[in-house]
């Protein structure tokens, strides 16, 4: 009965979101793996024991059912009306994925920190920064991020949300190490073109795109082959930028 009544009051915060999925965390963090710095290299081998940044990449999520870490849920996420802009909009007493990937720099950058923590912050930094990058994470409260959006993907029951968390990633169906590199394929130009900017230009960047998508699918609708067609290159662009800036942000903080 107490696991029951746990699962119970976990549901509405879980279903929130799955936070670009494995996949979409694992292709971040596989691209970013290529364009560190030496310096950057040798401090995330220390603090990471070797793992790659693909390798702790979902740690977030997977911390997620732990009602011990019940409080950094509201981190994965911002909400803030369609057509405004994250400076100008109302705060979350209970932070945002903007707070939070500010508050995890200030960690991880102050070596004063135990160990422990800055590791822990490091591992949350890596995933926020791909889950910035999904555009249904910086959207509106009303519907909580297209959650309640039901569609159908394929036949079967989705949401708007999660269609862009795992649905249209995993009916691509390459594997995270196949995408990654595919979609690392950049000019140094070009590389440093999307590194520009800050996490507020970011997080605008999603919002924007978050409105498109709210014009891309209304409750009820079956989506599949040709919803696939027109929005993969939205999906792989996100990809992409997640992994070159999360790069530019590990590279800044330990420079």
């Amino acid at each position: 009965m107490k696991k029951t009544a746990l699962l119970l009051m976990l549901l509405p915060m879980l279903s929130f979101g799955n936070y670009w999925g494995q996949t979409g965390h694992r292709v971040t963090g596989h691209i970013a793996q290529n364009h560190l710095t030496g310096k950057a290299k040798r401090a995330l081998n220390d603090l990471l024991d070797g793992h790659s940044l693909a390798f702790v990449s979902t740690y977030a999520d997977e911390i997620k059912a732990d009602r011990a870490y019940s409080k950094f849920s509201a981190w994965h996420y911002v909400n803030y009306p369609l057509g405004t802009r994250y400076e100008d909009s109302e705060k979350s007493e209970y932070g945002d994925i903007i707070t939070a990937i500010e508050s995890c720099i200030d960690m991880v950058g102050n070596k004063n920190n135990n160990r422990e923590d800055r590791v822990f912050y490091l591992k949350m930094l890596i995933h926020l920064i791909g889950d910035l990058h999904q555009p249904m994470h910086a959207s509106r409260a009303e519907d909580k991020g297209g959650n309640d959006i039901q569609v159908q993907w394929f036949g079967e029951g989705s949401n708007l949300h999660r269609v862009w968390d795992k649905n249209l990633i995993e009916s691509y169906g390459m594997t995270y190490t196949e995408l990654g590199t595919e979609l690392d394929q950049v000019s140094r130009r070009e590389r440093k073109k999307i590194q520009e900017g800050t996490i507020y230009d970011w997080v605008n960047e999603s919002h924007v795109l978050c409105g498109e998508l709210y014009d891309s699918a209304k409750v009820g609708d079956k989506l599949g082959y040709q919803y696939a067609y027109k929005y993969n290159e939205m999906l792989f662009s996100q990809l992409q930028k997640g992994g070159l800036r999360l790069a530019k942000v590990l590279n800044d903080l330990f420079a």
